[in-house]
């Protein structure tokens, strides 16, 4: 089983995650957040990934401290998980609907982080949630996962379907990208020779 814990904490945050790639959906969040729960349960469910994340920080300023730490924590375990990627299938991608939303996911496990983020919110909350944010989350997560990830919302009215949407998406695309390809055997996938 592809299994990590990691803890991060820092004047700002205390963070734990661990986190399970051959799973089945379950997961377990407290993070402070509601709709930020509610977004990374999408990501477990629809990524097939256990998830259990205990977040402590600074709501009391505002959630980006604590957003921000969960998806460097999310990332660095994500990281451990696929180790050197040998046999998996490196590349993933997933477009998701939900109602007028529509986004497309595509997920690289390239060892080198990068984000390209084109969702064009059509507000900037939800609810109590600041949809810069979501940036934020896979900025952190990216970063420390190594992966390079494009995401597009590509239509959409209602923020809360655009934002459900990348989540559904991210997950789809990760479970894709990290699973084991039966035909690579033990091969890295790159022509390099290591990602």
């Amino acid at each position: 089983m592809r299994t990590a814990q990691v803890t991060r904490q820092t004047a700002e945050t205390r963070i734990a995650v661990e986190l399970g790639l051959d799973g089945t959906g379950h997961s377990q969040l407290a993070t402070g957040i509601g709709f930020f729960d509610h977004m990374l349960d999408q990501i477990a469910r629809h990524g097939l990934i256990d998830l259990t994340v205990q977040a402590d920080g600074d709501l009391h300023i505002d959630a980006h401290h604590t957003v921000e730490d969960v998806g460097i924590t999310i990332g660095q375990a994500l990281a451990k998980c696929v180790g050197d990627k040998k046999g998996i299938r490196r590349y993933g991608h997933a477009y998701v609907p939900l109602d007028e939303a529509l986004s497309r996911v595509v997920v690289d496990f390239s060892g080198r982080p990068g984000l390209v983020w084109q969702v064009p919110f059509t507000r900037s909350m939800i609810g109590a949630f600041d949809v810069d944010l979501a940036h934020e989350f896979f900025q952190g997560l990216v970063n420390h996962a190594f992966i390079t990830l494009h995401v597009d919302n590509l239509r959409g009215d209602n923020a809360h379907h655009q934002c459900e949407t990348v989540f559904k998406a991210f997950g789809r695309a990760l479970r894709m990208a990290a699973e084991p390809d039966p035909r690579m055997g033990q091969v890295i996938p790159s022509t390099k020779g290591s990602l």
